[in-house]
């Protein structure tokens, strides 16, 4: 039997605005065995990445609960939260803005031991950078180099050190790869999926590209304005996709080819529900060519249709 790692119940955050309460993750619920990849897609502005946040609570939750091997880290206090952050990283979108531009490569992976005080010397310190260096495939040669002297993919490989040194078992993955070329995605995406499989790794991988999750997850978490709408295996979303919102999502992957030119495709119409102070019922029966009333009647519970795979829609 497969040991449950992360278990979010329920799990809620709203910010305040001027206008009222934004619902970023509203009422979403999962869990992550140890070593498997969770992927998590949705347009901009969907809560990907304050579900990520939250989860590691650099974000406080408004509601529900985060439990790491059972316990429940909402409510925890800094202290005791410090105790248990080492295990649970985050890997950052834009690897530049994420680094600081005044700190060399090896100052930079370093800073994560210093702060924890993880280690007693400073000899122990250079040996774990030197082996985390090669570890993520960056030559030792830069390791006085500053961020801007480096290439994007390089400055990537400098914030997954940073991550792993600390030996963690849970990263959030948030968006790793967008702001990078696409043959450096291929070796970014390569990478992280041989520390996973050597240092047994569990992830939640965020992203707006459903060809990076499919190649990367085992299941798929497909979220639009806060919820959480469909959940499967990785292979049945692609191969069934039940939620007219994940249909529309796989009929917007760019196909190369001539061919393609001609092929009609069912664009979304209408307006996009406004994720402050929503109203009930489900937030994509603006948009969805499946809409009744019975839609926009109380909240939409998720199903599970068939075995592993949950969908929240009238039309199941």
């Amino acid at each position: 039997m497969n040991e449950t790692l992360i278990q979010v119940k329920h799990l809620k955050k709203y910010f305040k605005t001027g206008r009222g309460f934004l619902h970023a993750v509203d009422d979403v619920s999962f869990s992550i065995e140890k070593g498997e990849t969770i992927g998590v897609v949705g347009e901009s502005g969907c809560g990907k990445s304050s579900l990520g946040r939250t989860i590691l609570r650099l974000n406080e939750p408004t509601d529900g609960q985060i439990l790491y091997r059972g316990q429940d880290l909402v409510g925890l206090s800094n202290r005791e939260l410090k105790k248990i952050r080492p295990k649970m990283q985050m890997i950052f979108q834009d690897p530049y803005s994420s680094l600081n531009g005044r700190m060399n490569v090896r100052q930079l992976i370093a800073e994560p031991l210093i702060v924890n005080k993880v280690c007693h010397s400073r000899r122990e310190i250079d040996e774990r950078i030197d082996r985390m260096m090669e570890t993520v495939g960056l030559a030792s040669r830069l390791d006085m180099a500053y961020p801007h002297e480096l290439d994007g993919g390089r400055r990537q490989r400098i914030g997954i050190a940073r991550t792993l040194i600390l030996e963690p078992e849970f990263v959030v993955c948030d968006e790793p790869v967008s702001a990078l070329d696409v043959s450096i995605q291929a070796q970014i995406l390569n990478l992280l999926m041989d520390l996973q499989e050597e240092l047994g790794l569990t992830y939640l991988f965020i992203t707006h590209d459903l060809s990076v999750v499919r190649h990367i997850s085992k299941r798929i978490m497909v979220m639009y304005l806060g919820k959480c709408v469909e959940m499967a295996e990785a292979g049945r979303i692609f191969e069934n996709p039940l939620h007219p919102y994940t249909k529309a999502l796989l009929a917007a992957i760019p196909i190369p080819g001539i061919e393609s030119l001609h092929k009609h495709r069912d664009l979304l119409q209408g307006e996009v529900t406004s994720p402050v102070n929503p109203k009930p019922g489900c937030r994509f029966a603006a948009r969805c060519p499946n809409a009744s009333p019975a839609c926009l009647e109380g909240e939409i519970p998720m199903k599970e249709v068939e075995a592993g795979h949950f969908v929240s829609c009238r039309l199941y």
